[in-house]
């Protein structure tokens, strides 16, 4: 985006119409009239872009590798009694590993940055009893089920 719009500046200079500038660029005309007025507000360095967008990060990167290394060990080296993570898991050693509380719903924006995946148990659950669910699924669920208004 930045290139196009030094592109831009250096069409305007050349005495480019707004309309030859954004068939050039492959852009709306729109964008180009907005260009076009920092253009003549402050020349090239007006149009720069606004820069990053959104809140930085408050971890930096050393904190980012510890975390990393400190999740990579498993949940259960953090005192949890299986190995699975969850969000509000997460949550908790990032707070006890950097001092810096994260709310759950927002954890998955670091383990991005982490380039974690999301992953799923492939196993069924020791608990689960296959006949106690056959029964539920005939005999309960179609009591419970929502029929249509006729």
């Amino acid at each position: 985006m930045e290139r196009r719009r030094n592109r831009a500046a250096r069409l305007f200079k050349l005495g480019r119409t707004q309309a030859e500038v954004a068939r050039a660029l492959g852009v709306s005309r729109q964008s180009v009239s907005r260009w076009h007025s920092r253009y003549l507000r402050g020349g090239a360095k007006r149009m720069r872009g606004a820069g990053r967008a959104g809140r930085k990060s408050r971890l930096n990167e050393g904190q980012l590798t510890r975390l990393d290394e400190a999740l990579r060990r498993g949940a259960q080296a953090h005192g949890f009694q299986t190995n699975l993570w969850t969000l509000p898991r997460m949550a908790l050693v990032i707070e006890r590993i950097t001092g810096i509380k994260y709310h759950p719903g927002h954890v998955w924006r670091l383990l991005k940055r982490l380039q974690w995946s999301l992953q799923r148990p492939t196993k069924r659950a020791k608990e689960r009893n296959d006949e106690a669910v056959r029964r539920w699924v005939s005999k309960r669920w179609p009591v419970i089920k929502k029929k249509p208004d006729n």
